[in-house]
């Protein structure tokens, strides 16, 4: 492989050899300290005894390179690391817990390595080169490693869930057609409580990547939603094919939601992914009517150009509901706009302005300060657009503050071409 001194290679082997002559107190070791640093992966013994076999075999494949000088391209991941990945997909234990075993792991076994090469003895360039190469390969195998784990767990974290979850869908499907509802039955089949607030999602992957286990990451998405809400329990996870999925997360009886942390998280998450919430709704019929409330706002993402990855239906819920008919929509908002439909952008920069003027309640000072310009052009800026409406932004407040939102999110389709 080439790294550092032709001596670290002969070196590295022999450092190899010796960790490998002990190879079953190095795998304990290394187990052990995974279990201690990572209590999720802490289960029962069948799972515990796969671990350590995963361990094991890696331990003795990378060991194995080291002391072959066997390219990585040809090295595959071990069967027990793999059956580990498929087992705590199964599991609903979280992939990032499998990576951070790599990680911890490999650190491990790198202390043991650095010692058995500490008691060799070797002058001093000789060491660096030898640790060089040592941590070139080894980060290497990780790596490469890691990526077949993680592929094969999301794989089998879609399967699992689309397996698991059929009985649970056909439920849901009942409860949102509107069937008479046993409730009792109903929360028992489901393991989700009925009578309480819920927040219904909707989320997607507008364009799926293949073996991306796209419904693992949809439940990771939901659940770190749900994390940053302080949820009353586990939400409800409901997938609809490999791309897509409905969500309800649970609130017992709290009545209030923050819809900025839930774009953030959103926002900071997988930029691939979109998700679209109803308002908080209780009881059976809160079940139904906030999921309707998300799709609606789906229907408006999906007709939106912006690329915007969290809709919440009560900061959108006129749009939405005016987007099924978008012709008739684009004639409103341009009879509202006047000339300020123009799609350029001069007419984009006056829109901006008025939807803030209008957020801050008429403040020139206000909108000044959060667009970071003098007052005097933000005054310059509202006159402007009411010559290109013809008309006060004062009059007809509401139907511009909705024509304006509505612009927001559907940018072009709306607008006159320049």
């Amino acid at each position: 492989m080439g790294t550092g001194l032709p001596e670290a290679g002969k070196t590295l082997s022999v450092v190899a050899a010796n960790v490998g002559s002990r190879l079953p107190d190095v795998s304990r070791d290394v187990w052990d300290y995974v279990l201690a640093e990572i209590p999720k992966l802490r289960g029962d013994e069948p799972v515990l005894r796969l671990l350590h076999a995963s361990v094991a075999e890696n331990v003795a494949t990378l060991l194995h390179v080291f002391e072959n000088d066997i390219p990585l391209d040809k090295v595959e991941g071990p069967v027990a690391a793999l059956e580990y990945a498929r087992r705590l997909a199964q599991r609903n234990v979280p992939v990032s817990a499998l990576v951070r075993a790599y990680r911890i792991g490999h650190w491990r076994f790198l202390q043991w390595c650095l010692e058995e090469l500490h008691g060799q003895g070797v002058e001093e360039d000789l060491f660096a080169a030898t640790v060089w190469r040592m941590l070139t390969v080894s980060f290497g195998y990780i790596d490469r490693v890691t990526e077949h784990v993680i592929e094969l767990y999301q794989l089998e974290r879609d399967r699992w869930l689309l397996s698991q979850t059929a009985g649970r869908a056909a439920r849901v499907r009942e409860i949102l057609a509107g069937q008479e509802v046993d409730v009792d039955w109903a929360e028992s089949a489901l393991g989700y409580r009925l009578r309480q607030m819920h927040l219904g999602l909707v989320a997607w992957l507008p364009v799926p990547t293949r073996g991306s286990g796209g419904l693992a990451r949809l439940e990771r998405i939901t659940g770190a939603i749900a994390e940053e809400l302080n949820c009353s329990a586990r939400p409800l996870f409901i997938p609809r094919d490999e791309t897509s999925c409905w969500a309800w997360l649970p609130f017992g009886s709290d009545g209030e939601v923050s819809f900025e942390r839930m774009w953030g998280v959103a926002e900071d998450g997988d930029p691939s992914m979109r998700v679209c919430a109803g308002r908080l709704e209780p009881g059976v019929e809160g079940f139904r009517w906030t999921y309707r409330q998300a799709l609606c706002a789906q229907e408006l993402a999906t007709a939106s150009s912006s690329g915007v990855r969290f809709t919440a239906y009560s900061r959108v819920a006129p749009i939405a509901l005016m987007c099924t008919n978008i012709d008739d929509m684009r004639i409103w908002v341009r009879s509202v706009l006047g000339l300020l439909a123009v799609d350029d952008e001069p007419s984009a920069r006056l829109r901006e302005t008025v939807q803030i003027f209008l957020d801050t309640g008429g403040s020139y000072t206000a909108t000044a300060r959060r667009q970071i310009l003098h007052k005097n052009t933000v005054q310059y800026r509202i006159r402007k657009a009411e010559e290109a409406m013809g008309r006060t932004v004062q009059e007809q407040r509401t139907d511009l503050e909705v024509a304006l939102l509505a612009v927001q999110y559907l940018g072009s389709a709306l607008l006159i071409a320049a």
